[in-house]
């Protein structure tokens, strides 16, 4: 199990909910969540087997950016 955290611009909880089908429709993330308290909107994803870029690319089609944070 590898955990990916990401900077978003996901910043409320009406903002989850347009992300959540979006990413629950990704193959191989166990869960995830976002702490919308924290400046930089982290998004923690908890996955056995998806790239960061499969993330990223779902967010955007959602409206949303990420940035994969080393």
């Amino acid at each position: 199990m590898e955990t990916l955290k990401f900077k978003t611009t996901i910043n409320c909880g009406g903002c989850v909910a347009t992300v959540t089908p979006h990413l629950n429709q990704i193959k191989g993330i166990e869960k995830w969540s976002v702490d919308t308290t924290n400046p930089q909107k982290i998004l923690t994803v908890e996955t056995s087997v998806t790239k960061p870029e499969v993330i990223i690319e779902k967010l955007k089609e959602a409206g949303y950016k990420a940035e994969l944070l080393a």
